[in-house]
């Protein structure tokens, strides 16, 4: 007994006649359908290259679009025609002209030979299968399709709201219990002549007719009706991404085909001379009899889902930009925040590297310029200190960074006189960790020799700001680590606070800090703050100051670096 193959065939003659002739001279009998959108001229030239084999014929030719009816009658005259003109096949194969035969014709056949009665069509109930797309599962076999989904989508989309709002359904025929699949299916003789030769067919095809796809749904139910052994699955490898499009092999995929061990695969790219060449050469290489097994590469097909619905956490770029909420991480990597250290400590930055290592900036975000590492003009992947390049698109610019420098911890300052706009991002970014010492602006400004008024006018907008980032960094939508302290708190046990900051960022860093930053001279700040109090302007970011430490101290004086032991 042999295996009768059915090919549908609409694009690359070339490969459709290289792969009927493999399957011809092999032994199995193929009958072609070449859709009549193909110009005769190039149909005439295709059947006359393959009229040398005696067991190839061609069968009528339909117009055939992507889910309509046309592609069912397309199987069924083809099928007829197998079934009369080639008594001896038992099982037909359906395969379209992309498909690629994987594993010596001989293996198939013997493998069919010990399954005599058995059905290999994948055939599943609507509320069991998962890979249905466009939001129709049952609806597809209550409501009628009679307009193109591609090429008339207004219309199929207006149609289909018109019949959910009046409520309509049609009524499944008597005997069909709805199942999907894949097109790709191999029936014994037996179960394919009762199909055709269904004394309803009339009624299953009038039906079927203006159910939507139903290609992958027409065999696949009348299949239930007629068939004693059913293996719910396809021989032929066909994988899906989520948008429900075919994966396209190509040369590279040569040893990926060769692990699934299954008898065929589409979509075979036309160009992919490497892999007709290796799976039609007389030599390839033989699987041993193992049973076909597409489970050996889903991991493979899982992960490229995923990395092209989610990508690489922190990564944007022109080819993948996903939209918010899709990105699977906003940075690539976790990253410290220090928010009113500089303006407490004289040597912060220079310090805190020693304390971490790590790449310590100053104002990325900063009114003028990003102010990198050591004075930097440009930084890790060409990135610019320009103001303007840098706001166009702040998220960009830190992502960027964050990416650019992934395996080295970034940490920069900011505060109320740099660029807002990102405060939401970070604030959402569970690789931020941000550290702030609110009211601390006050201390330039103390240490100014600017007019009074200006100095409370510009104490209110600072204030004003940080209290709104304040407000981002405690909605409940903050997901990055979040430590605040006011500057009176934070003036009261700073080694003891930098200590916990310190321990945050790495285990490799958990050791006690011999060396303090140095701080800078506070004394007369408290007679500021109450000044600004005095003039109307309520610094409360600050806290409450504790003057008592600060008031004997000469104002501004540096002070000398001293050791916690």
């Amino acid at each position: 007994m042999s295996v009768g193959i059915i090919m549908l065939v609409h694009e690359a003659l070339h490969r459709a006649r290289q792969v009927a002739r493999h399957w011809a001279e092999h032994g199995c009998p193929v009958v072609i359908h070449v859709d009549r959108l193909v110009p005769r001229a190039d149909f005439e030239e295709f059947s006359g290259q393959l009229s040398d084999l005696d067991n190839i014929r061609f069968c009528r030719r339909f117009r055939c679009e992507w889910g309509t009816w046309a592609l069912v009658e397309a199987t069924q005259a083809a099928s007829e025609m197998m079934l009369a003109e080639f008594p001896a096949v038992r099982h037909v194969y359906l395969a379209s002209g992309s498909c690629l035969p994987l594993r010596p014709v001989e293996e198939l056949v013997a493998y069919l030979d010990q399954r005599p009665r058995t059905d290999f069509i994948e055939s599943v109930t609507t509320e069991d299968v998962l890979w249905t797309t466009g939001g129709l599962d049952i609806e597809r076999f209550e409501m009628r399709f009679p307009f193109s989904w591609k090429k008339n989508r207004y219309l199929f989309d207006r149609y289909v709201k018109l019949q959910r709002r009046l409520g309509f359904k049609r009524r499944i025929p008597e005997g069909i219990s709805p199942h999907l699949g894949s097109q790709w299916w191999c029936l014994t003789r037996q179960t394919l002549t009762a199909i055709l030769e269904d004394p309803q067919r009339k009624v299953f095809d009038r039906y079927f007719s203006k159910v939507w796809i139903p290609d992958e749904s027409y065999f696949q139910s009348l299949v239930r009706r007629h068939s004693s052994t059913i293996e719910s699955r396809s021989l032929t490898l066909s994988k899906f991404d989520f948008q429900g499009k075919p994966h396209i092999f190509y040369d590279d995929h040569l040893q990926l085909l060769r692990r699934s061990d299954c008898f065929v695969a589409r979509k075979i790219w036309p160009r992919a001379d490497k892999l007709y060449a290796a799976f039609l050469s007389p030599s390839a290489a033989s699987s041993g009899g193992t049973e076909p097994n597409p489970g050996k590469i889903d991991r493979i097909f899982a992960k490229a889902v995923e990395r092209r619905t989610q990508g690489r956490p922190g990564l944007y770029m022109q080819s993948r930009f996903p939209h918010e909420g899709f990105e699977k991480g906003k940075t690539c990597a976790p990253y410290s925040v220090f928010e009113g250290f500089s303006e407490l400590f004289e040597d912060f930055e220079p310090w805190l590297h020693r304390a971490v290592g790590g790449r310590v900036h100053g104002h990325l975000f900063g009114p003028d310029r990003a102010e990198f590492a050591d004075g930097q003009k440009e930084f890790a992947g060409a990135l610019s200190d320009s103001r303007q390049l840098r706001d166009y698109n702040p998220r960009a610019f830190l992502t960027n960074l964050i990416w650019n420098t992934r395996g080295e911890r970034q940490a920069f300052m900011f505060g109320p006189r740099d660029n807002q706009e990102i405060s939401w991002f970070m604030a959402t970014d569970p690789n931020a960790q941000i550290s702030v010492i609110s009211g601390a602006w006050a201390i330039p400004l103390f240490r100014s020799s600017a007019n009074f008024s200006d100095i409370r006018k510009e104490a209110a907008r600072l204030q004003r700001i940080e209290g709104e980032h304040l407000d981002i960094l405690r909605s409940i939508y903050t997901k990055a680590r979040v430590r605040i302290w006011t500057l009176a708190e934070f003036v009261e046990a700073p080694m003891e606070l930098l200590q916990t900051i310190i321990d945050e960022i790495g285990p490799r860093h958990q050791q006690r800090l011999t060396e303090a930053p140095r701080m800078v001279a506070l004394g007369g700040f408290a007679r500021f703050l109450q000044n600004l109090r005095n003039q109307g302007m309520q610094p409360h970011l600050v806290g409450d100051f504790p003057a008592a430490l600060f008031e004997d101290e000469p104002a501004p004086a540096r002070q000398r670096p001293y050791l916690i032991r």
